[in-house]
């Protein structure tokens, strides 16, 4: 069983001709299964308006596809933050008469330049897509060790409390005991699905929803994580060097006001100090964060200032 994750960019309801929509907040998502094997398309819906929007599809992919219809600060964007968060491995589709040399500038120096240039042609797409996400069966080695970011939950009536979300990496197996941070509280995991279908273990890559005993629906928000995951920690101040984004044009500051994403979390934090050197886009900073950031040792954090005018994403820091 395979299964890709894809954030479409650049063009709201492109999705909508390849996979059948299905979840909708401020993130649209499309499915398409195959036999045993799928792809989620994932469209940042409410971007530009919410830059969390458009974070949060990037970060729950593993694979993107970028359509270009014009050129504009929001392309830019959207270049900057998939670059951000690493998303190297796309596709690219222009259109409106737009042409590979007025666009291969702008990825250059990014990850998104080996991009390949795709037609516009959704049946081809989704022949390619689904082979892609056959290719990318993952199996469960030994043990269970994997974290699954809450994107929505609910209760369900004769099931209970279930939770959404895409498994960040690693897997874990139906009946594990996992923990949910940042409550700290031990719950079961009574059965797993897999666009609707029954599911014995989540491994990175799936889209799930978890049916848990043990927690209320009410007690869960988006960016709790639910983990058998021992290195999973909590984080209230950050410390280290940040790598500003080349198109910043100015230094961090003592008390600036900025937020972190990381996983399906978006915090607002404080800068308590900034020493930028001589080049003050690898400054050593130290923040304050308004709640717990979850992750593991060594995860990357992306930068966003949401004051930041036509680019609102400022680059990255590692978590410790």
């Amino acid at each position: 069983m395979g299964n890709l994750n894809i954030a479409v960019l650049g063009a709201k309801d492109f999705a909508s001709s390849i996979g059948k929509k299905g979840t909708v907040t401020d993130m649209t998502f499309y499915d398409y299964k195959e036999g045993l094997d799928s792809f989620t398309l994932i469209e940042p819906s409410k971007y530009p308006e919410k830059l969390s929007s458009l974070f949060f599809s990037v970060a729950m992919s593993e694979f993107a596809i970028l359509v270009v219809d014009k050129i504009d600060s929001f392309l830019g964007e959207t270049i900057v933050m998939a670059d951000s968060v690493g998303i190297s491995r796309g596709w690219l589709i222009l259109r409106n008469y737009i042409q590979p040399e007025q666009v291969r500038p702008l990825l250059a120096g990014t990850c998104l330049e080996s991009y390949e240039l795709r037609e516009d042609d959704p049946i081809r797409l989704r022949e390619e897509l689904i082979s892609m996400a056959k290719s990318e069966s993952k199996a469960p080695g030994e043990g269970t060790c994997g974290s699954c970011p809450v994107d929505s939950h609910f209760n369900v009536k004769g099931v209970g409390t279930v939770v959404l979300g895409s498994v960040i990496d690693g897997y874990f197996r139906k009946h594990d005991k996992m923990t949910v941070f940042p409550l700290g509280r031990e719950v079961i995991l009574k059965s797993i699905q897999k666009h609707d279908i029954d599911a014995n273990d989540g491994v990175r890559g799936d889209h799930v929803g978890l049916a848990l005993r043990g927690i209320d629906s009410d007690e869960l928000d988006r960016g709790f994580v639910v983990t058998t995951d021992p290195s999973v920690k909590m984080s209230r101040s950050v410390s280290g060097k940040v790598s500003l984004v080349r198109y910043w044009s100015s230094p961090l500051k003592e008390g600036m006001v900025i937020h972190l994403g990381h996983w399906m979390q978006m915090v607002p934090c404080r800068i308590t100090s900034a020493d930028n050197g001589s080049d003050f886009r690898n400054a050593s900073v130290s923040m304050e964060l308004d709640s717990d950031m979850i992750h593991k040792p060594g995860d990357r954090a992306i930068l966003m200032y949401l004051e930041g005018g036509k680019l609102r994403v400022a680059g990255s820091v590692t978590l410790q």
